[in-house]
């Protein structure tokens, strides 16, 4: 995907988010770090300027959370980010926003983070890229691109603010080192 593809397809999201949440009164956005967290802030943007309102934007760190660091990353040490969600999440409709939907452990880790936060009436799946390979029952209600992979191909999105440049490209984990 090219910087103009990622652009429209989080405005693609954000019509359907709109349709399936008219008027967003109750809609919260909740990114994934680190890249969910900066597309939550391009769909509460983007949702702004089609609906008029932006929903309350919050970011949620799943370091110790996850049930597979050890498998991961053996022997290395999670990059731990804040959490910061300043509104509460009852009777609130949670858009959970990520850039890859994998495995699903990654959904799983944040569906548990934020019931340490509160109960949410709803919990929606927004995601840039659903590669499939999915090891836990999870579904997104909301998908830019759908990215038919092998498990030993990588999916690397670069946004600019935290990698200086756009796109999501698809290699084998030695070509997509970055």
């Amino acid at each position: 995907m090219s910087a103009d593809d990622l652009a429209r397809t989080l405005k693609r999201v954000a019509h359907e988010v709109i349709e399936a949440n008219p008027g967003l009164e109750d809609v919260v956005l909740v990114g994934i770090h680190t890249r969910g967290a900066v597309l939550a802030s391009r769909l509460q943007e983007i949702l702004g300027d089609l609906a008029g309102t932006e929903p309350p934007l919050g970011e949620i760190d799943i370091s110790f959370y996850r049930d597979d660091l050890s498998v991961r990353e053996p022997g290395r040490q999670p990059v731990v980010h804040s959490t910061r969600l300043d509104f509460p999440l009852e009777g609130k409709t949670v858009v959970l926003v990520d850039d890859v939907l994998f495995t699903g452990r990654t959904v799983r880790a944040a569906i548990d983070a934020l019931f340490d936060y509160g109960r949410p009436d709803r919990i929606q799946l927004a995601v840039l890229c659903d590669r499939g390979h999915r090891e836990l029952p999870i579904r997104p209600d909301y998908v830019g691109k759908n990215l038919p992979t092998s498990r030993s191909e990588r999916v690397s999105v670069l946004l600019e603010e935290t990698d200086g440049q756009e796109g999501v490209s698809l290699g084998t984990p030695v070509e997509a080192v970055e």
